[in-house]
């Protein structure tokens, strides 16, 4: 059976097994959208009703400015002949009835009086405080006793009732914000309709055949049961699917046909692998003895003498076993490279590694170019008698050679001056101890004449 396709990538899965996806929120968008859509709502709502609040609260104080100024007219004349009168009962009826209109919350009458301070009469509905938000008007009053003669008798305060105001106002609130929340519903509702009629089913389609496809159903077209509507984003989709699966289907195939030709190699490409790995090896294996011999004399170099050093170090303390050490440097090398030059003095090097090579070949005997002209001698289960022993062996090896020195003071052969030095239990506990004992040793040699050993 052919791979599944990869659920991430749309790609086959080469391993045969589904590919994980990941987690399925439940959420719709046409609910999503309608959530969208009522927040909108709310949002434009309590825009409008700010917007149509203040209008209607302009408008009601105009209405009740309108019903102040109407009630001024009526009791304007009447409230000035009883002041004429001085008709104090009239008064008091008048402006009793006054305050009783809705619109009226505070009335206040002064009344002028020759030489003496205006006396003032007020009336008001209980309760009422008086408000700068309302509406206020003020009026003179004049009386005419006779033609021509025009007195000013009072003034007269109308002040608006802030409680019918406020009342007329929230009634009013309370339609427009009933009106926007039903519009906002009715538009959600609507819209939600609409979406899942003409997205939402078809979406779900889509995804039902996504779900179900593989590679063995690749052939099976997508097709979505609605009107043409002449390109637009689902018919474009629709085409992008079924234009995936084919190029799917043709990717299929011609890997198939990449995977009959990827056997037909591997087994020659094992092989090859197999052959390259074996000379691999091999390499390594002579850059591993390379890493660890002295290009020019063949002895271990320093690096494999640091390896070896602490074994045998090691082995000595676990054993009980003696350990000597011999350190060895060519006397007057340099004066010798100057003399000879430096081709010579390479040459000279290997006599000299030549010689202590064949004077140390016991199994576990180690010698070592420590650099220059500076050599060195592990001698492991030997104590210092035996050790010098092998060195004395070792100067007349170099005395037989007799290597021409003509600038050497000491003698004229090339010499060599040897130091030694063995392990001591009590009072060494590494080897750089036993070493650096030795290179004293070697130091003694030279400052007492060279060509000789010192312990």
């Amino acid at each position: 059976m052919p791979p599944p396709l990869d659920a991430d990538t749309g790609t086959p899965d080469m391993h045969g097994t589904p590919a994980p996806t990941g987690p399925v929120r439940n959420g719709s968008l046409g609910r999503r959208l309608v959530l969208a859509t009522l927040v909108f709502g709310l949002i434009f709502t309590g825009m409008a009703a700010a917007v149509r609040t203040w209008q209607a609260w302009r408008a009601h104080l105009a209405s009740m400015t309108a019903e102040l100024t109407l009630i001024d007219q009526v009791f304007q004349r009447t409230l000035s002949k009883a002041i004429w009168e001085m008709d104090r009962d009239a008064l008091r009826t008048q402006l009793d009835s006054a305050a009783q209109v809705a619109s009226v919350g505070r009335i206040e009458l002064r009344i002028q009086q020759m030489g003496r301070t205006p006396e003032v009469m007020e009336a008001h509905r209980d309760g009422q405080a008086v408000s700068p938000m309302t509406p206020q008007i003020t009026r003179e009053l004049t009386y005419e006793p006779y033609p021509g003669g025009r007195e000013v008798v009072g003034e007269l305060h109308l002040v608006g009732d802030e409680r019918v105001l406020r009342e007329r106002l929230q009634a009013d609130v309370l339609g427009i914000v009933l009106t926007q929340l039903v519009q906002s519903l009715l538009l959600a509702g609507v819209i939600m309709w609409l979406f899942n009629s003409l997205v939402t089913v078809h979406v779900r389609v889509i995804a039902r055949h996504l779900e179900e496809l593989t590679p063995a159903t690749l052939g099976r077209a997508l097709r979505l049961n609605r009107r043409p509507r002449g390109g637009d984003e689902l018919a474009l989709l629709e085409v992008g699917v079924n234009d995936l699966q084919h190029k799917l289907s043709t990717y299929l195939e011609r890997q198939k046909q990449d995977e009959r030709d990827l056997a037909a190699h591997r087994d020659r490409l094992a092989e090859l692998v197999d052959e390259q790995t074996a000379e691999l090896r091999a390499a390594n294996r002579r850059l591993e003895e390379l890493s660890r011999v002295d290009p020019l004399t063949g002895l271990a170099n320093r690096r494999h003498f640091d390896e070896i050093k602490d074994v045998e170090f090691r082995r000595a303390q676990r054993l009980g076993q003696p350990l000597s050490v011999l350190m060895c440097d060519v006397d007057f090398f340099k004066r010798y490279n100057d003399a000879y030059g430096h081709a010579q003095g390479d040459r000279c090097l290997q006599q000299v590694a030549e010689a202590l090579r064949d004077n140390f070949a016991r199994a576990g005997e180690i010698v070592a170019r420590m650099g220059g002209e500076e050599f060195a001698v592990l001698l492991p289960s030997m104590n210092i008698q035996f050790a010098r022993t092998a060195a004395e062996r070792l100067r007349r090896r170099m005395a037989m050679l007799a290597v021409p020195h003509r600038d050497s003071p000491v003698a004229p052969v090339l010499t060599l001056s040897i130091g030694l030095a063995e392990y001591d239990p009590a009072t060494m506990d590494q080897f750089d101890q036993l070493l650096h004992q030795a290179d004293q040793a070697l130091y003694r040699a030279k400052s007492q004449g060279r060509d000789r050993i010192s312990e």
